[in-house]
């Protein structure tokens, strides 16, 4: 049984060839995530500042901390994976035509949120271990490239939730249907005439 120290400490991919791959996997799905900006590009749907940074970002941390062996990205992959779970698993009913209800998708980001500010506290905690001089395996450049991506995602996430659900005064049109992704989140508002815009 290993403590939460060894989570953050050690790498996760020099000693452990299953993790390696695991993680390895995970870097390289943000490919394809990436590539569905193109998808909405060539619908001509509005792509709004969120989705674009969201992926690009995302994308070029990850194989940054890849080549580091970062062994905090152990948090960050599982994170994202949960989070991916619920959010496909409301993408798939969805696609079936069933009708969720508005506090599922409230929920998931509500659980994006959570990811983000679980990312801000996971390099906090990295940081602290560093400055005390414990060993831990990350340099204080991805931690504080880590932190800016983390934070910055927590904010824009926190501002379209108060914007979709909170702000009455905010216009409702395009606001009706929304799903969540993460490091790393997806929000796809459907509009009463069909139209999608999808941030992920």
């Amino acid at each position: 049984f290993y403590s939460f120290y060894y989570f953050i400490d050690d790498s996760y991919i020099e000693d452990d060839k299953v993790s390696g791959f695991r993680a390895t996997m995970f870097v390289l799905s943000k490919v394809p995530e990436l590539g569905d900006t193109m998808f909405i590009v060539l619908r001509k749907q509005p792509l709004i500042f969120l989705h674009w940074y969201h992926h690009a970002t995302v994308l070029v941390y990850c194989w940054y901390a890849f080549k580091e062996y970062t062994a905090p990205a152990r948090w960050f992959i599982v994170m994202n994976f949960a989070v991916h779970a619920f959010m496909y698993s409301y993408y798939a009913l969805k696609a079936m035509n069933y009708r969720v209800p508005r506090f599922v998708s409230m929920a998931i980001m509500v659980a994006q949120l959570s990811q983000m500010a679980g990312g801000c506290a996971v390099n906090l905690w990295a940081y602290q271990l560093k400055q005390n001089g414990e060993a831990c395996n990350v340099s204080e450049h991805n931690i504080k490239m880590s932190l800016i991506m983390y934070f910055s995602y927590f904010v824009l996430f926190a501002r379209f939730f108060y914007k979709a659900y909170v702000d009455r005064r905010a216009p409702r049109k395009g606001l009706v249907d929304t799903r969540g992704s993460s490091a790393t989140a997806s929000i796809d508002h459907s509009s009463s005439n069909g139209t999608a815009m999808k941030v992920q």
